[in-house]
This record gives C-alpha cells, structure tokens and sequence, in this order.
C-alpha cells in the first residue's frame, strides 16, 4: 500500500515525464514541482528506477484487476478482447500521462530492471490475449487460419498504434469512439 505522497511523488513523476521527457525527469525537477527537498523525495523511493518500476508495477496492477472477468465470462472471445481493450482505454483516458511510461519502452532499453519490468506487462498482456484467441479458436469463433501469436500481435500492435497517437496529437480525437472502431474491426476476424 502506498503512502498518499508516494501517490503523488508518482503522479507528479508521470506529469514530468509527460511534459519534460524522460531527460527532464530528474529528482532534482520532480522536488520543485512537490515543493519538497531533494531528500524528503529519497524518503519515499530509493531513487528514479524505484518510481518508475511503482509507475509500471500500479498499471499492471490496474490491468490485472480484469482477468476473473474474462476468465469466468462465457462469451466469445472477441468479446473478452473487445472488454480487455475498452478497460486499457478508460485507463489511459483517466490517466494518460501513465502513457509517457507505458509506451515509452526505447528509453529504457539501457535499464535492465526497467526493460523487465515492461517486458514483463508486454508478456502478461501478450499471453493474456493469446490465450483468449486459442480458446476461441477451439470454440469455432475465431479464425484459425492465423496463429493465435499472430493474431494477439495483430491487436496489440494497433491498439498501441491508436493509442499512441491519440497522446501524441495531445489527444485531439475521441480515444473511446476510435478505440471502439478498432475493436469492433477486430470482429473481421471471427468465423
């Protein structure tokens, strides 16, 4: 459980990464948007790896939360991934600085904790959606000409894509109305 300035070190961490880059992420910069010293920041996380992993280990949480949902559901799966996706995007409407870290894997690269930890979320959520598709395809509704890897890739990378774009035109357009265009596309894919 995380303190309420742990919360807020990590919010302001997400604006700053939003607004300055990575570069300008800096204990430094994050004290004088808290109004705090340098050290009290140190009393709440290590250092700048720790808030980012806190930044990646809370979204995963969040995106954890709907596995029993999907798991328990006897709809199709389509369904289950239209569902999956719909939760990520009311995520990152209700918080789309989250998406400056989230998307943002290249610059930590050089970072092998923080290059774990995201592909850590990028294989839970590739499983996720890999083992959604093969039960579809078991069940007939769910095309099974492409692999289930193939077609999990297939999601994800436009829902990255949409997603992306959406924060990098400082969200311009109606991220909940296009996502539900994506996903509905998604249903070219069924039998």
């Amino acid at each position: 459980m995380q303190t309420e300035r742990q919360v807020q070190i990590l919010k302001l961490s997400m604006k700053l990464i939003a607004n300055k880059g990575i570069q300008g992420f800096t204990i430094k910069n994050l004290s004088k948007e808290l109004g705090i010293s340098e050290s009290a920041i140190y009393r709440h996380f290590e250092n700048k790896t720790a808030i980012l992993i806190s930044i990646l280990d809370n979204f995963k949480e969040m995106v954890s939360i709907t596995p029993p949902l999907l798991t328990e559901s006897n709809t199709t799966a389509i369904s289950k991934v239209e569902f999956l996706f719909s939760r990520m995007i009311e995520i990152f409407i209700e918080q789309p600085t989250i998406i400056s870290v989230i998307f943002s894997e290249e610059i930590f690269i050089n970072d092998v904790v923080l290059k774990g930890k995201i592909m850590e979320i990028q294989n839970i959520n590739q499983s996720r959606i890999e083992s959604i598709i093969e039960k579809g395809q078991t069940e007939n509704n769910v095309r099974n000409d492409v692999d289930k890897s193939t077609l999990a890739l297939i999601f994800i990378g436009a829902f990255r894509l949409l997603v992306k774009r959406w924060y990098l035109t400082n969200n311009n357009f109606d991220l909940k109305e296009e996502g539900a265009k994506l996903i509905s596309s998604f249903k070219l894919y069924t039998k």
